[in-house]
């Protein structure tokens, strides 16, 4: 069991979270150049996350954390991604880890934190695991990509599948678990967007993965998780796809709301070659307008959706409505696409000027395409399936 160390916490308060993520955005936005030239996000950025209590959103109390409502956590990742979006989007994806090791066998939760509770993991999800099962566990190996913010973590989380020894049925879909001493780390970062999140490559070659550091997608979809015992917080009652597609996705939302800011500063005060005002031009005027409603009906429909979950949680009803947890997935896959056009419209207004590399909206507008790319951010995909559901036929979507 966790240790008395282990469960101690400094007070704070959502308010106070989000002041200091407000007060790091000049910051971010001045380190935004050198953490795109580092390929990842300095070491100092990582450090002043870790001592302003971010990533410990929605650890556990039992390992130091705060097990705060899943809207703080978004509302820190979105305020960050307006200084830099690289920095939110590996604040996104690292942070949300600690949700989920709350999911596995409390043992795994204690072999990552028993030394620090800082101790951060990354992670890539795809399938690309070799599985074969053995007594206590799992011979594990393959090659992934993708892997983001795992410069600054010590444990790495894998996707990989398990094929029935009949031959016959689905594989099974688990998360595996690995300490930083099981694989290594190939640098592959060379990219349009996000450049700053240095999301390399990891290669496992044959290692033993013990059952209790697996999490299966099921258990995950269905709310029967090993650590449902241990980790009884309201939180951690929540569908794992509900919470983790918004870490992929929340990110934008920021980028865009910096894209904006950096419009109106220049649209404000810019006259073009021909002399005309970019203020007072119908494409500034409009895509500043569409630009700021779609930011304030995104955020509104990301704390709705987690009212809604959190409430029936509390109220002890099951989240077992398939159609409105299809409905929610859908409009998390939308954001992205959404952000993306939105971005776009506010380059076209830009004129001339902004198609010079030294432009500073150009950084937040190639972030939010990068971020078009997860596989979790696809709308065609799940807008299918949620309209299939609506029309009467079966859910193919488990990652709800």
């Amino acid at each position: 069991m966790p240790t008395q160390a282990h469960k101690t916490s400094p007070l704070v308060s959502p308010e106070i979270l989000l002041q200091r993520a407000r007060e790091m955005v000049p910051v971010l936005a001045s380190r935004a150049k050198k953490t795109e030239e580092l390929r990842r996000v300095p070491d100092e950025t990582v450090a002043e996350m870790q001592a302003a209590g971010f990533f410990r959103v929605l650890q556990a109390k039992q390992y130091g954390g705060y097990e705060m409502d899943p809207q703080v956590f978004y509302d820190i990742c979105m305020t960050l991604a307006e200084g830099c979006m690289s920095t939110a989007w590996i604040y996104g994806v690292i942070g949300v880890h600690n949700w989920q090791l709350a999911c596995f066998d409390q043992r795994a939760s204690e072999e990552v934190w028993k030394d620090d509770t800082s101790t951060l993991v990354a992670s890539t999800y795809m399938p690309k695991g070799q599985v074969k099962p053995v007594e206590g566990g799992f011979q594990f190996s393959g090659r992934w990509g993708f892997s983001s913010g795992i410069d600054h973590a010590q444990w790495v989380l894998l996707g990989g599948l398990i094929f029935p020894a009949d031959g016959k049925g689905p594989p099974e879909y688990r998360t595996f678990l690995l300490p930083r001493k099981d694989f290594e780390v190939i640098d592959t970062w060379h990219v349009m967007g996000l450049k700053g999140t240095g999301s390399k490559d990891i290669v496992v070659k044959d290692v033993f993965v013990p059952e209790y550091r697996t999490h299966k997608a099921s258990d995950g979809f269905m709310g029967t998780n090993p650590g449902r015992h241990t980790f009884t917080a309201d939180l951690y009652k929540l569908p794992f796809g509900q919470i983790f597609v918004r870490a992929v996705s929340s990110a934008a939302i920021g980028g865009l709301q910096g894209a904006l800011n950096t419009f109106l500063d220049f649209a404000k005060v810019r006259v073009g070659d021909m002399g005309n005002k970019t203020s007072e031009q119908a494409p500034a005027q409009l895509a500043a307008a569409e630009a700021a409603l779609a930011i304030d009906e995104m955020k509104l429909v990301l704390h709705r959706n987690f009212d809604v979950l959190m409430g029936k949680i509390r109220a002890n009803q099951p989240l077992d409505d398939i159609t409105q947890r299809s409905h929610f997935r859908f409009q998390a896959a939308q954001v992205v696409d959404r952000c993306a056009r939105h971005a776009y419209q506010l380059f076209s207004a830009c004129g001339g000027r902004g198609i010079f590399t030294d432009f500073p909206l150009h950084r937040y507008m190639h972030d939010i395409y990068a971020a078009r790319g997860h596989y979790a951010n696809n709308p065609e995909q799940f807008g299918r399936n949620y309209g299939s559901v609506l029309l009467g036929r079966d859910n193919n979507d488990y990652f709800l």
